[in-house]
């Protein structure tokens, strides 16, 4: 052991903290401190401090580091290329300085220092050489956010791991340590931005006290690069100001959110903005005085402008009056607006048209709006993919979205974008997520909001290097589960573009059956309906045209059932259950076939994990071998309860050699679950 530390010394490479007592506190950032690192900083900023500690306290490294910027005289004779690497970017070059052999970190300010810092690091613990380190990069996209759906409760709606990790009760006066090493983490994955409340907002996060939180959280947060916002409600003028509407076009209304921006700018300089959930499940904005999303969040970005404030307004709305195709709503609203919306408003857009499924065709507004400035928003938080406890690696599906053709030109979605926003996965867990490999979404969101270019495999195993250590063993089998695990979830929970299958209220388990909740697009028979004939919802020209929504080469597409991938078919046509697909099955045996292969993936995963056991700590592999056992039973609970139901609509047998379920359908739909969690009442 200490003849491989010391060989790692003498490479210069990050080590990790040998196996033991390990909570997963530590997430990917678990190196050793290295007091005798010669780290030299030209320049004295909080962020340059922090760049040097940070290297300080990960490298071994065999030549001194310079942590500087561009402005630094000293790097003038060198003639580095800094250019086209923004205020973010950042440059690693070997170089001779003052008269000896060095390795730069720097960027045209701290902040871009810092993350090369970071980068470097990352850099050593995936087994690069840091005495040849060349390292150049720039984030593609400006703004890199986190959304917290964190009540002033100290709940979290749809959060998996524990309470907020806001403490609202003692701030500001109690700054937990934790404040800044979650900082740490998001500046180590080039995260630059953090919503702190739920976007379901009360107006009290807009009081005096409230702001005065946020802005201790803002002190905390600004030496690492990243700027606080807050979900704003819509109606706060009357619920905060005594006024008796909330109508956009009103004076009065305006200069109350002019006022506002004011204090809030006095106590949070760099505050970032407002976060706006409008006119969507039940919040009140613009639409209940006539007027459109475009007035509402222009009337608030003249409040923020002259502070240098955004406004992102969220493109997820539905209602009742629209019942023929929920998916259809936003680009139907938002749209039309294309080109009115002031320059410092971002248009938030879901990924998917309908919330957050295990798998949704990308959004039809991403491309559609060119005047416009629009962001996508993903959840990072499992909602759909099974809470903290199923294993389901999002990288494939961030990127999946990120790389989808729009259809105008060669144009990708991630072509589109100003910024990517991540509904957070973060609580007060010691795991912050609830569970290790929870981690690597929070991971994956950050290195693809920097680069989307970025391939989930690759980002996996480097994940997996800084977060278990480089045993190729470890690594390999990790990636290996990892990979297939987010496509498990959607075999096992419906497969072939069925989507909203889940149970009322938590969405936890099951409930295709579900059809007498009050609004029809609550209701999961909306989304897949099945009959006897067939399954899938009819969203060609024959149905409810959504189709029409893409650019022509996409409709045409998937306006076709022997073009669209198999991956979309019933989320875009009802097709009959005897349909032959590309295998040769019928389409219920197709569809069967995935259900089947959603569970043994599964178990091929706690297989080998549990391969794993002598190489991993064993509180770490104890948890994560738990969380499969739980996985690969609800596994077969979604298939077991799936097939009750599909066979009691299509009235057709298993195929030959295929289990049946375990219960009859009425044990399935007899199930209740009334305090599962992330669903505060």
């Amino acid at each position: 052991m200490k003849a491989l530390a010391r060989l790692a010394l003498a490479a210069g490479l990050l080590l990790a903290a040998p196996a033991g007592a390990e909570d997963g506190y530590d997430l990917w950032l678990r190196m050793r401190a290295f007091p005798d690192a010669t780290v030299l900083r030209h320049g004295d900023t909080a962020t340059l401090r922090l760049a040097e500690a940070e290297l300080r306290h990960g490298l071994a490294a065999p030549l001194p580091l310079v942590v500087t910027t561009a402005a630094d005289p000293a790097l003038a004779p060198l003639r580095l290329p800094f250019a086209g690497l923004g205020d973010e970017g950042y440059l690693v070059r070997p170089a001779m300085l003052g008269g000896r052999q060095v390795l730069v970190v720097a960027g045209n300010t701290d902040r871009g220092t810092l993350y090369g810092a970071f980068a470097l690091i990352r850099h050593a613990a995936t087994g690069g050489d840091i005495r040849t380190a060349a390292l150049r990069s720039a984030p593609r996209l400006p703004l890199r956010m986190l959304d917290h759906w964190d009540n002033i409760d100290g709940t979290v709606e749809r959060g998996y791991a524990g309470q907020s990790l806001w403490d609202w009760w003692t701030l500001p006066d109690h700054r937990n340590p934790r404040y800044a090493d979650y900082a740490r983490a998001n500046a180590s994955i080039g995260i630059n931005g953090t919503v702190l409340n739920n976007v379901n907002a009360k107006a009290d996060s807009l009081t005096a006290p409230y702001i005065a939180k946020a802005a201790a959280l803002a002190d905390v947060f600004r030496p690492w690069g990243i700027r606080v916002y807050l979900s704003a409600r819509f109606s706060a003028p009357i619920e905060l100001g005594g006024l008796k509407t909330a109508d956009p076009r009103d004076p009065a209304v305006a200069a109350w959110w002019r006022t506002k921006a004011d204090e809030i700018y006095r106590a949070i300089p760099d505050f970032g903005g407002f976060l706006v959930k409008a006119n969507s499940e039940g919040q009140p904005g613009p639409r209940d005085y006539g007027a459109s999303h475009a007035d509402g969040a222009n009337m608030l970005a003249a409040a923020l402008a002259p502070h240098g404030g955004t406004v992102i307004w969220r493109a997820f709305v539905y209602a009742e009056t629209d019942p023929t195709d929920r998916a259809k709503q936003a680009y139907e609203e938002f749209k039309p607006l294309d080109g009115t919306f002031a320059a410092n408003v971002l248009v938030q857009v879901k990924n998917g048209a309908i919330d957050f499924q295990p798998r949704e065709p990308f959004h039809p507004l991403f491309g559609a709006m060119p005047r416009t400035r629009v962001m996508a928003e993903f959840q990072i938080t499992k909602e759909y993919l099974g809470f903290a406890t199923h294993l389901a690696y999002l990288g494939p599906l961030f990127a999946e979205t990120l790389r989808a053709d729009t259809g105008r030109g060669k144009q990708r979605v991630a072509d589109t974008l100003a910024g990517m926003a991540g509904v957070a996965n973060i609580g007060r867990d010691r795991d912050w997520s609830g569970s290790t490999f929870n981690q690597a979404n929070w991971y994956a969101f950050g290195r693809l909001a920097w680069d989307p270019s970025l391939a989930p495999d690759a980002i996996a195993r480097e994940w997996a290097q800084q977060t278990f250590g480089t045993d190729p063993e470890v690594v390999d089998t990790v990636t290996a589960m990892m990979a297939g695990s987010r496509e498990a979830v959607v075999d096992y929970t419906g497969a072939l573009g069925l989507a909203h299958l889940m149970a009322t209220g938590h969405h936890y388990g099951p409930g295709p059956w579900v059809k007498d909740l009050a609004r029809p697009e609550w209701n999961p028979v909306y989304y897949h309906r099945a009959d006897a004939n067939g399954i899938g919802f009819d969203r060609t020209r024959t149905g409810s045209d959504a189709v029409d929504q893409y650019a022509p080469r996409v409709a045409r597409r998937f306006a076709d059932p022997r073009t669209t991938p198999e991956r979309d078919l019933l989320w875009f046509h009802h097709l009959a259950w005897n349909r032959r697909m590309a295998d040769g099955r019928t389409l219920w045996e197709d569809l069967v076939a995935h259900y089947d292969h959603g569970v043994a993936y599964v178990d091929g995963m706690a297989h080998q994990w549990a391969t794993l056991r002598p190489h991993i700590d064993a509180e770490r592999w104890q948890k994560t071998a738990t969380f499969l056992a739980i996985q690969a039973r609800e596994a077969r609970w979604w298939r077991d309860a799936s097939l009750a139901y599909w066979m009691s609509v299509n009235h057709l047998p298993l195929p030959p050699g295929v289990a049946a379920p375990a219960h009859d359908l009425a044990w399935y739909e007899a199930q209740r679950f009334p305090h599962a969690p992330g669903n505060p009442k």
